[in-house]
């Protein structure tokens, strides 16, 4: 790839425009050993509203964003590969079979300073963990992860049903989480559970300090007190979010640098991505993350060659997503209660069709199950999918009492606009569901955030939906649909099954495949719960993502992953070699 580099002086003058760093120091670009560079503002847009930033409340991948910066676990990802590498556990123990884990916690890793501390900052211990780990299995209007420790780990759901209905949490809180030492953590299962540092890594399982928490409680939202690399410099709801570099942040790089080398990151909320690829061309963002379906033509060029390395003007990252786009039907609803109509939707639309001419050929039709087949060593082959049988689908809604669709309801979908290329989905699938089974649609378009209100209270019977998995695993997209995460109660918020699938038949399988250890012969059972979704069309399995980003030629260490996780602690900009003049792009 040839390197089109930004000059010291014109990234000097968007850092002073962004606001960043102290006394003039965020003007500076300065190399540091290895060859990484200290200093500048990475500039992101997102076309979603972030929904809530504290751990326990994030739900969208907009939050997860921008709250990744700032928080951080015992755990977490790597950028590149999503293997999961210690963090703020400097290692961790695991018994034989898998459960119990011990952790041990780096000395010296400090929260945020904040008024909480009286202006100063705290080191973290396992104290701060056992808090936040027994809050997450706390019955309360702000937690919406608990199914992450649910039948896990030993007393979680003890202590939910204990703080049910505004209750003080119980002395000693969740039973199988031990705080050792000050530097020391275990938490013990019911059952053996492989996957279980993969939950560790998960946004859920964050750390924040209690006195933030007794202190700011709702405004939580916004209110960050972490450990990551970069804090809240300022806010502007539905508009912008500077951060800025964390002064105290506790890592290193192997050269002994001082992380983040990075002055702060903004992010932006322009909601059409015309808008954002536009303001990409023009530098004012560093990364564009999917291109809007409308201008993916009069890109190509320009990517194609990208990927033969001869593009000046950006990089091109792609990569096939642990991310799968779908349309949930409600199983509680009665337009919904009968599996053949579900069937007959799912056999009515032409999942080739859509990708190749609405999408553009940006996504994979998803003629798998749930489980997208980039999940490394996941048997998708083993899945019989959906086809596209029109005449099965008319014969379907016949046998459940709708022959030509004479009878049944005119259905709403409720969507979110996602910069276009949603509307343009739905509008071809209305048209494919009116044309095979006389079905009339009517489109719902709406805020993402108030998309989620809809679906988790139960009040939409048909709406687009997505899921990027929180962690490279089956069960994080199965979990989905198990039945012991519907509540009880209709009028409760179901917070991860949102359609309220029951089956006993899936539990079952599930259940097994959880507590076995033998990845293949797990893999296998995640797959027969796969199919069982797939036989009672629980949803309408729409495309697998392709990802593509684009990225200023000047960025470093930002590599792309099937998750879209982002850590921007090793991000740095490249300084413009001096008198190296730029190749024209022939």
């Amino acid at each position: 790839m040839i390197k089109k580099l930004l000059p010291v002086v014109g990234l000097s003058v968007i850092l002073a425009s962004c606001g960043g760093g102290k006394k003039g120091d965020e003007l500076k670009m300065v190399e540091a050993k290895g060859g990484v560079v200290y200093g500048g503002i990475f500039k992101i847009n997102e076309v979603e509203d972030f929904k809530n930033l504290f751990p326990l409340s994030i739900n969208d991948i907009s939050s997860h964003h921008i709250a990744s910066q700032m928080y951080q676990g015992l755990l977490k990802f790597d950028q590149q590969s999503l293997e999961v590498v210690p963090c703020i556990a400097q290692s961790f123990d695991v018994n034989e079979d898998a459960t119990l884990f011990t952790f041990t916690i780096r000395k010296g890793v400090k929260f945020h300073e904040d008024e909480c501390f009286g202006g100063a900052a705290r080191e973290v211990t396992a104290n701060d963990f056992k808090y936040c780990f027994d809050r997450l299995c706390t019955a309360s209007g702000d937690n919406k992860v608990y199914w992450l420790f649910k039948d896990k780990v030993k007393g979680a759901n003890e202590h939910y049903a204990a703080t049910s209905g505004g209750k003080a949490s119980p002395a000693g809180g969740v039973a199988g989480i031990k705080v050792i030492d000050d530097y020391t953590l275990s938490i013990e299962l019911n059952f053996s559970f492989s996957a279980f540092p993969k939950i560790i890594a998960h946004s859920g399982c964050w750390v924040y300090p209690r006195e933030a928490y007794e202190k700011y409680k709702d405004d939580m939202r916004t209110k960050v007190v972490g450990t990551g690399p970069f804090v809240i410099k300022s806010l502007r709801d539905g508009q912008m979010i500077l951060l800025e570099k964390n002064e105290n942040y506790w890592e290193q790089d192997e050269h002994g640098n001082q992380l983040p080398y990075l002055q702060g990151v903004k992010f932006t909320f322009h909601k059409e991505k015309k808008t954002e690829l536009m303001e990409f061309r023009k530098k004012n963002l560093d990364m564009v993350w999917k291109l809007p379906v409308e201008e993916i033509s009069s890109v190509l060029g320009s990517m194609d060659e990208a990927r033969q390395g001869g593009n000046v003007e950006f990089e091109l990252q792609q990569v096939e997503a642990l991310s799968i786009q779908f349309y949930a039907f409600l199983s509680t609803s009665k337009v919904f209660e009968d599996k053949r109509v579900r069937q007959a939707f799912n056999h009515a639309i032409d999942r080739e069709k859509l990708v190749t001419y609405t999408l553009q050929g940006e996504g994979t039709p998803a003629s798998f199950g749930i489980v997208p087949p980039s999940l490394p060593n996941y048997p998708s082959g083993n899945i019989k999918g959906f086809n596209f049988d029109p005449d099965k689908a008319r014969r379907l809604m016949s046998e459940a009492g709708f022959p030509n669709g004479r009878g049944f309801p005119v259905i709403t979908l409720q969507l979110n606009s996602g910069g276009t290329t949603n509307e343009l989905l739905a509008e071809a699938i209305q048209s494919m569901l009116k044309e095979n089974l006389g079905v009339t649609v009517k489109l719902d378009v709406m805020p993402l955030n108030q998309l989620i209100e809809e679906f988790e209270s139960g009040k939409a019977d048909f709406w687009r939906s997505a899921w990027v998995a929180d962690y490279p695993d089956p069960e994080n997209y199965l979990n989905l649909f198990y039945g012991k995460n519907v509540p009880e109660n209709p009028s409760d918020k179901s917070y991860i099954n949102f359609t309220r699938y029951r089956s006993d038949a899936f539990d079952e399988m599930f259940s097994k495949a959880l507590r076995t250890t033998d990845e293949k012969e797990r893999m296998e059972l995640f797959a027969k719960c796969d199919q069982l979704i797939v036989d009672d069309a629980v949803v309408m399995p729409l495309y697998y993502d392709n990802y593509i980003r684009l990225v200023q030629t000047n960025v470093r260490n930002f590599p792309i992953n099937a998750m879209e996780y982002r850590d921007l602690s090793r991000v740095y900009f490249a300084i413009e070699e001096k008198g190296k003049k730029k190749k024209k792009k022939k």
